[in-house]
């Protein structure tokens, strides 16, 4: 099976590297590890290497109680201190490489868990920038933000460290058993009546882990969405007083966290005590049986030094493998969600024949679109059919919920439509890539997002390879370059997270800059002007005009003013255009356009005197 860790493997082949999608959340062979696995085996040298530290720590664990029950047989017992001594000697070696071998198999299962986590969480971030937007906006962000932080983190630590250890475990059982079947095999049998009890144990602890494991996960996910929910909403909190109401909330999302760990604890709090209470019950019938052995010479003393040292061994690892079991639960739960995750196919996605859109003139047509969300939601446009020409400015206006947004997110292809189609210069947008359409395309958005970084930074954010005067140029046209030069550092200037540091009205500068310099055929405007002062809003609209020249563009108005010069401007209700015109032709027609001009206005007279 091939593999690829360049940004992301596609949500098909994801699905066949992680195993089939989720049925009833319980996952080992096939699923989760299987699929894991694929992302190791570019490091399968240094994973080799953990292994065969493993194998030596592994031979040394086994090694040291045997070299002890000779010490006592055949040195101390006939009072050998020449041989005592050179055997003590190997055992302090032994001991010795056991710790250089566990060392050396920690350090390599780390550095390749390290690279595995960086590599599972690249894969991912890939695949949710190829999600369509439908996606991201039907899931909270924190939601998100956990499955790619806390449920990576489970399944690595299952991958990297539960995996090597559960092997190196199964290999000193296996080994003691053999050596202490072949010391004496009655005293043996003795000491492994304990096991069905072990056993009993281990079943009732694997029954209900699985469930309580699961609700974890889903617990932390809620918590961190949540919280992130919360901070990005920390002014609206703040500004209606809620931050009472809202600490309620978070207390209830936290306490079903804590009581869901709680349980999952108090599972690993019977189990474990529980399997330490069966080895000291192994240790007793070591003493006891190995006792009366030695008393009748049935077994040498040496034999049943051993044979209490490797039942202390015996039940370390049956331990160790108890705590493996408890990360593989939490590793499968939070597996479940990465395979939903990675099992979610994006809504818009390229033909397999899509051809490269070359450069365009800018032609718009929409063809009878009618477009719902999904099967099973209504629909929100119906048969739609708009002709825009290059060059042109048509606004989109309307009451709240008529479509205007949705028939420009159609245009840009951030959704398909439903029927109809849409075209640019005669293309249907779905016969192109997403990648070459899009680079048509600029953005400025009514709520203006900047990245945390420079201002130079930003600008060139379509463009990184733009040089400095380009981007100044652009802050030029958008009318930023004042502000900009006023700033202490100028263009490299740090943006806050959010952008706190700058006006509303500097934001939206900036986001026009940003958009001028990807010099697009085609602007998508998403009224710039709804939420700046009055000077602010005068200088958005001279580089509005500016940057719209000689451009395709769409506006998306709620300040009707904003779009009087507009050559065409469509009226929507309800999902369909019921008017369209210029502005003189659509106030002379008395109809909706003209309602809401004197809704926000008062009459016409007062606005256009």
């Amino acid at each position: 099976m091939s593999f690829s860790f360049s940004p992301g493997i596609g949500p098909r082949s994801a699905i066949e590297q992680f195993g089939q999608e989720p049925k009833d959340g319980r996952y080992f062979d096939k699923g989760v590890v299987k699929g894991m696995l694929a992302f190791v085996r570019p490091y399968r040298r240094k994973m080799l290497a953990a292994i065969l530290f493993m194998l030596f720590a592994t031979g040394f664990t086994l090694l040291t109680p045997y070299l002890i029950k000779i010490a006592i047989d055949e040195h101390i017992a006939i009072g050998d201190a020449a041989g005592l001594t050179r055997l003590a000697v190997i055992i302090a070696v032994c001991y010795l490489g056991l710790y250089i071998t566990t060392a050396g198999q920690e350090y390599y299962l780390g550095w390749v868990s390290q690279r595995v986590l960086a590599d599972v969480r690249a894969t991912l971030f890939a695949h949710l920038q190829r999600l369509s937007l439908s996606y991201h906006d039907r899931t909270i962000i924190g939601v998100t933000v956990s499955r790619v932080i806390n449920d990576v983190a489970a399944i690595n630590d299952l991958l990297t460290q539960g995996l090597i250890t559960l092997i190196g475990d199964l290999l000193v059982l296996v080994g003691i058993i053999a050596i202490m079947l072949s010391m004496s095999p009655q005293l043996a049998l003795y000491t492994f009546a304990v096991l069905p009890l072990m056993i009993v144990a281990t079943i009732w602890f694997s029954r209900s882990a699985q469930g309580v494991f699961r609700l974890t996960r889903k617990r932390v996910a809620a918590l961190v969405g949540n919280l992130a929910e919360n901070i990005n909403g920390m002014r609206v909190i703040q500004a209606f007083a809620q931050e009472t109401a809202v600490e309620n909330q978070f207390d209830e999302v936290n306490d079903a966290n804590r009581r869901a760990h709680v349980e999952a604890m108090r599972l690993s709090f019977i189990f474990l005590p529980t399997i330490e209470f069966l080895g000291v019950l192994a240790t007793a019938v070591v003493l006891y049986f190995g006792g009366r052995a030695v008393a009748a010479d049935q077994v040498t003393l040496g034999v049943m030094v051993a044979f209490i040292a490797y039942v202390t061994r015996f039940f370390q690892p049956i331990q160790e493998l108890s705590r493996i079991y408890t990360t593989m639960q939490s590793a499968m739960a939070g597996g479940e969600q990465v395979l939903k995750l990675l099992a979610t196919q994006p809504d818009v996605v390229d033909a397999p024949d899509a051809a490269e859109m070359p450069p365009v003139t800018g032609a718009i047509e929409l063809e009878k679109v009618s477009f719902r969300y999904r099967a099973d939601s209504p629909e929100i446009l119906h048969q739609v059919s708009l002709a825009i020409a290059p060059g042109q400015t048509v606004a989109l206006v309307g009451p709240t919920g008529a479509g205007k947004t949705t028939v420009a997110n159609l245009i840009a292809r951030f959704y398909d439509v439903s029927h109809g189609r849409v075209t640019i210069d005669g293309l249907d947008v779905r016969t192109v890539t997403q990648a070459s359409l899009h680079r048509q395309f600029g953005l400025v958005p009514q709520d203006p997002f900047l990245f945390a970084g420079s201002i130079a930074d930003n600008i060139r954010f379509g463009r990184a390879e733009a040089t400095l005067d380009e981007v100044k140029a652009a802050a030029q046209l958008a009318n930023a370059a004042e502000f900009i030069a006023a700033l202490p550092d100028g263009y490299e200037t740090k943006i806050l997270e959010g952008a706190v540091n700058l006006s509303v009205g500097q934001r939206q500068l900036l986001c026009i800059a940003r958009a001028a310099l990807v010099n697009p055929r085609i602007l998508m405007l998403d009224e710039a002007t709804a939420s700046v002062d009055t000077v602010t809003e005068v200088l958005i609209q001279q580089a509005l005009e500016r940057l719209m020249h000689g451009r395709t563009a769409i506006v998306i108005a709620h300040r009707l003013s904003t779009i009087r010069n507009a050559d065409v401007i469509c009226v929507l209700a309800d999902g369909r255009i019921v008017e369209q015109g210029s502005h003189d032709e659509l106030m002379a027609q008395s109809g909706l356009y003209r309602d809401l001009v004197e809704r926000q206005y008062g009459k016409w007279e007062s606005v256009n005197p």
